[in-house]
């Protein structure tokens, strides 16, 4: 039987109580964008402040050889070849408050993977979405990774309801790579099934060469390139303003709308 759907777009449940919950991503992606992205780039804030950010459960480390992944964490005193490892003390919290055909199945907080270097690690998190929204996990956009990747993925959370977890692949050997407790480790965005659907991907085309384009498209391309006077360039911050005017008139008009009932 599969869980049911959230009444919310999203709703995160955090097993680890002392970890720090979701939160909307940023449009300042934590205030390391540049100056001029944040004040003139509506596409750079807009992807920035897509979704929710999602943070490791705890502070630690890990250090692959270029054989095994080891870890270690604040308090630990020492490095511990990874196989599957429990956050420290959930697993008999889990059992506590699991029914008994639940005791034991714990999700671990760390597990090295069979691919050279790669980790999954849990957020501490389950999720579930409203019907037909699925969440896509990807590194956090605009904001810089020192000694690691992700893998993204997509998860259909309405239909779903598991661990939250990312795969990190480390990318340098014998140098300790660091993720801390108050710095994002992936962005949930949702995304509506529609959206990737194959019949929706696969409705595409390419025309080749300047002159494909038609009359309309080169005034819609003028609309948006070309400032009278200067044919060479576009005003600072031009695509940003037309946005935020675009979207105050969306809401007011929203305002205006009569609600039912």
């Amino acid at each position: 039987m599969t869980a049911q759907p959230s009444e919310k777009l999203a709703h995160f449940h955090q097993l680890i109580d002392t970890a720090r919950p979701p939160q909307r991503a940023d449009r300042s992606a934590g205030g390391l964008l540049p100056t001029r992205a944040f004040r003139f780039c509506e596409a750079v804030t807009s992807a920035s402040a897509f979704g929710w950010y999602v943070f490791p459960p705890m502070s630690f480390s890990l250090i692959w050889t270029g054989e095994q992944v080891a870890w270690t964490f604040d308090g630990a005193g020492d490095w511990f070849t990874l196989g599957r490892a429990q956050f420290p003390g959930f697993s008999e919290q889990f059992d506590q408050a699991a029914p008994p055909d639940v005791r034991g199945y714990a999700p671990p907080f760390l597990a090295a993977l069979p691919e050279p270097g790669v980790v999954q690690v849990w957020s501490g998190l389950l999720a579930r979405t409203a019907p037909d929204w699925s969440l896509l996990l990807r590194p956090p956009a605009n904001l810089p990774r020192l000694g690691y990747d992700l893998f993204e993925g997509i998860v259909e959370t309405d239909r779903w309801f598991g661990p939250l977890f990312t795969n990190v692949r480390l990318t340098r050997t014998d140098t300790p790579v660091s993720f801390e407790a108050d710095y994002p480790l992936f962005q949930a965005q949702p995304l509506h099934r529609s959206a990737y659907a194959d019949e929706k991907l696969n409705d595409f085309a390419c025309d080749t060469g300047v002159n494909a384009l038609s009359s309309e498209e080169w005034a819609a391309y003028a609309r948006t390139a070309v400032r009278p006077g200067n044919a060479a360039a576009i005003p600072l911050g031009h695509d940003a303003a037309q946005v935020r005017r675009r979207r105050r008139a969306e809401s007011a008009q929203s305002v205006r709308e009569p609600q039912p009932g």
